[in-house]
């Protein structure tokens, strides 16, 4: 599973990088971001351009009937069942995203416990993750809420090392292929062992509850 990552990019790392139109203009740093937070989404405009707003970190899919409180883990969607599932197979026909992201976490199971590794871009200013999107409207508010899940697969190799699954990762020149459902499952595979890096953090980011600092993202020594 992938339940943390990063997006402290700047504009021109994401909006110069990917040709989006709008935005960009108050982008915050954060080092720890966590499901159900707010989170950039890139979306396909009716235009043809590319756009990015915020959404909630978890699908809630439109036909969802209970409280938000009561939705189920839906930050993630595997790959193997992503068409099928009830919470995303219709998301996955119709609603297409791309989650950028500077980096992400994974835990590898330790002798001494649980020790995270952070997982960066090694050819590429930010990872583009391959996701879904869904609009709900809250039926006791009434208001509208838009949400989105990223899609993970089977590991590369490298990832292998410390982790049995990794999000999965477009190259720049797939996201219109992606966004507009040319793509299928056979898309959903592992990116090449080179496109990423890993280094060893410190274990403060074990906790949901660690400050969003840039000290997470620091290397340390085993």
């Amino acid at each position: 599973m992938c339940g943390r990552f990063t997006q402290y990019y700047t504009y021109a790392e994401v909006y110069g990088y990917m040709n989006m139109i709008g935005g960009g203009s108050n982008m915050q740093p954060r080092y720890h971001i966590c499901p159900t937070d707010p989170v950039d989404t890139i979306l396909a405009a009716k235009d043809g351009n590319l756009t990015m707003e915020k959404m909630r970190w978890g699908l809630v899919p439109y036909w969802w009937k209970e409280p938000l409180k009561k939705v189920p883990a839906t930050f993630n969607a595997r790959a193997e069942t992503v068409s099928t599932k009830p919470f995303f197979r219709e998301a996955w026909k119709r609603r297409r995203c791309i989650i950028p992201a500077s980096g992400y976490y994974e835990w590898q199971d330790r002798a001494d416990g649980k020790q995270p590794w952070y997982f960066t871009p090694a050819k590429a200013p930010v990872f583009l993750i391959a996701g879904l999107w869904e609009s709900w409207r809250n039926p006791e508010t009434k208001e509208e809420l838009r949400s989105s899940t990223m899609i993970i697969t089977e590991p590369n190799k490298f990832v292998a090392q410390y982790h049995d699954r990794m999000p999965v990762l477009l190259a720049k020149e797939e996201a219109g292929n992606w966004l507009s459902g040319a793509y299928g499952l056979e898309r959903l595979v592992a990116a090449p062992n080179d496109w990423l890096n890993a280094i060893p953090v410190s274990r403060a980011v074990n906790s949901s509850k660690a400050p969003d600092s840039p000290d997470l993202i620091k290397e340390i020594a085993l």
